[in-house]
């Protein structure tokens, strides 16, 4: 979409030409409220939908602001908030006029009750914690009020203290009860021993946060904050990327990185993993998954970790990747509740693996085929040889070769990335036409097109999704739905990002600036559409069968965002769907018979509908004893679930021949690499269900021959 970011770009300059102020009096000398002319220009002249800066956005953004950052309502209080108020339906008219007094009056009072904060969690953490008292805290942040007086805030942070405390006090007493096992004569600490080395250790941890993290932070850096705060009320993935730190929430551990081969973003206080890099340390190890929190970090020289909860993303990372072959424990809460300690020996995370990769599957002597495409990535420089679509090709006459009768393209987990990339790769399944419908604001829409008449394959094909399937991944399944081209298997629905955006460098907005770098804007300029006409924004694409699974009852879309652009659609493209045209009808139904039928599919429903209910418990004990019973009954429950893991498709997966003749002279691994990759495969039930599908579609519906409509 570069032509696109140009003709925005040159809009924008036009626009700021024709404004009655000048590029003298735009040139603020105050780089604060420069930047505040800057990005609220450029939100209102190039957001796709841009939102009125009233009172109603005031209010929104007052609200938002302190919640981030004061997520725990650990530092202000009641009366703060009263002082705050007063600017709650004027902070829309500070900005019109490039006044940052609410900032300001926030901010200082923020430095100030962060040092107030050093004093109390100090004077807590002196004291021991008695874990007999039959107490619980409420971590439900949202819905808690700010405190009246300094006892009361004192109190807040002891809770969340004790809380943070109570697994350091499990881990040590766990040690010592275990070291007591293997020797018989070892003296045990007492008790009171092991409380205050579990203080000691989060006082250590909260040192850290506050000197390392904190501290460290200058008035720009939380300047910015703010100005983030102020974009993202237009959308989600409009965002602002400070000049210190180009990267956005989800920086990638990847690429040529040493690390542990993780995508990371913070949600709320919390570092969660939002995608594993495939052939990477944390994929390799298969104890870390989707969704998992990250609490601690543990260097293997040194004896305690530091915890990251309320950490940047910035910086829990600089504590999580690091050089090769050094191990990193990480303290981990899963999705059901239960925490555990996981070590990582980090490494250098080959880029390759995260590129298109084929496996051929083998079911009643008859070959099919297994695409796994985990981006729609491109380089830009070098298109012709770097992007998903050439690769995936190349992947397809590979599998040809073999003499494969079906292929499955997942797309479980693919977040998108480039839209000229999925335009060529679904032109590898169809003859030629339209792929998806791009709008910008005020703009006749653009048709992107399929051009190129051959087709790579066009026999049955069936494509897996999750609910975090997203932007191209989606684009893909739509438009493949659309042509009755291949039958989507997953969630309920995808994802649900219907938007683009373009990155905005708002130093290039100036004339002779002087006043410094003043970052980037990820702005949202355009919709798409499917050829169909309707938008995948919230809605996503609805599987044409649905099956259960992890993420079911967990809110992960884009519904669940903060302020979503709304759904709706267009004129539908002219496209004539697939010549070919098999019983789909009828595939489909067989499909659910069998999922209905399927008792390891109900095991991950059930599943699935425990891990929600874990999500949603808010109030945790601080009394030990119930505590330990809580995590000993999530680990006994949990115990149900084991066959997930123990369930095996009777499948057998294999390598392409060309792959094959790779491995004698390999020196990446590439032959262990894929050997993981077909065990994952072999239990993998959705997988086998796609086979089911393809065998259906090949060997039991016959072909019905009908005539090609246009949809208009």
């Amino acid at each position: 979409m570069k032509r696109n970011y140009k003709v925005l770009f040159l809009s924008l300059l036009l626009a700021f030409a024709s404004c009655s102020f000048t590029t003298k009096k735009f040139s603020n000398p105050d780089k604060d409220k420069l930047l505040i002319q800057v990005i609220t220009f450029v939100l209102e002249q190039g957001h796709f939908d841009p939102i009125v800066i009233d009172d109603t956005f005031s209010a929104e953004l007052f609200k938002d602001y302190l919640e981030i950052i004061d997520p725990v309502k650990r530092y202000f209080y009641e009366s703060d908030y009263k002082e705050f108020e007063k600017y709650k339906l004027t902070i829309d008219d500070q900005l019109k006029a490039t006044d940052i007094t609410f900032f300001n009056v926030v901010h200082e009072r923020m430095l100030k009750r962060i040092e107030e904060a050093k004093e109390i969690y100090k004077e807590v953490l002196s004291q021991p914690f008695d874990y007999s008292l039959d107490e619980s805290f409420n971590t439900d942040y949202e819905n808690s009020g700010f405190v009246k007086n300094r006892k009361e805030l004192k109190e807040r942070w002891r809770q969340q203290l004790k809380f943070s405390t109570l697994s350091n006090y499990d881990d040590l007493l766990v040690q010592e009860e275990l070291a007591k096992k293997n020797d018989p004569s070892y003296v045990m600490k007492t008790d009171a021993v092991i409380e205050k080395e579990a203080r000691e250790s989060t006082l250590k941890s909260i040192n850290v946060y506050f000197n390392d993290n904190i501290d460290d932070l200058e008035r720009e850096d939380w300047f910015a904050i703010y100005v983030n705060t102020i974009v993202e009320e237009f959308d989600p993935h409009t965002y602002y990327l400070a000049p210190k730190s180009k990267e956005d929430f989800d920086q990638r551990m990847s690429g040529k990185l040493e690390g542990i081969g993780a995508r990371l973003q913070k949600r709320m206080d919390y570092i969660k993993i939002v995608e594993l890099i495939s052939g990477g340390p944390a994929w390799r190890s298969k104890e870390l998954e989707v969704e998992d929190v990250i609490l601690k970090v543990k260097q293997e020289n040194e004896a305690f970790p530091v915890n990251i909860v309320g950490m940047r993303i910035n910086d829990a990372i600089k504590y999580i990747k690091g050089p090769k072959g050094t191990k990193v424990t990480l303290t981990i809460k899963k999705v059901d509740g239960t925490i555990r300690d996981v070590v990582i020996t980090r490494d250098v995370v080959e880029l390759e693996e995260t590129y298109a990769k084929s496996s051929v599957v083998k079911k009643d002597n008859i070959t099919y085929g297994v695409i796994d495409l985990p981006s729609f990535y491109v380089d830009f420089q070098d298109y012709k040889n770097i992007n998903a679509a050439k690769d995936v090709k190349l992947e397809i006459e590979r599998l040809k070769a073999d003499g494969i009768q079906g292929l499955i393209l997942d797309l479980r987990n693919n977040g998108g990335g480039s839209l000229p990339a999925v335009v060529d790769l679904a032109g590898l399944f169809i003859k030629d036409g339209p792929i998806v419908q791009v709008r910008s604001t005020g703009e006749a829409k653009e048709v992107l097109r399929d051009k190129d008449k051959s087709i790579s394959w066009d026999g049955p094909l069936v494509i897996l999704v999750n609910e975090i399937s997203a932007s191209a991944s989606e684009i893909m399944a739509a438009a493949m739905q659309d042509y009755k081209r291949a039958i989507i298997i997953g969630g309920k629905q995808t994802y649900g990002k219907g938007t683009v955006q373009n990155v905005i460098n708002l130093n290039n907005m100036l004339r002779n600036n002087t006043s410094g770098d003043l970052g980037a804007l990820a702005l949202t300029t355009q919709k798409y559409y499917r050829i169909n006409g309707g938008s995948v924004q919230l809605e996503g694409v609805k599987s044409d069968v649905n099956v259960p699974g992890r993420f079911s009852f967990i809110e992960v879309g884009e519904k669940d965002k903060e302020n979503p652009l709304p759904w709706d659609e267009i004129d539908a493209a002219d496209y004539t769907p697939w010549v070919n045209y098999y019983d789909y009808d009828a595939t489909i139904k067989k499909s659910k018979e069998r999922i209905s039928q399927n008792q390891q599919l109900k095991l991950i429903e059930e599943n699935a509908k425990w891990v929600k209910s874990k999500i949603d418990e808010t109030f945790v004990p601080l009394n030990y004893k119930i505590y330990k019973a809580g995590l000993e009954l999530n680990e006994e429950e949990a115990k149900r679930f084991d066959d997930l893991t123990n369930y095996n498709t009777n499948l057998t997966f294999d390598s392409t021949k060309y792959e094959k003749a790779l491995f004698n002279n390999d020196t990446t691994d590439l032959k262990e690499k894929r050997e993981r990759w077909h065990e994952s495969l072999s239990h993998d039930i959705y997988i086998e269900e796609a086979i089911n599908v393809l065998e259906d579609l090949k060997v039991v519906s016959p072909v019905k021959k009908v005539a090609a409509t246009t949809k208009n």
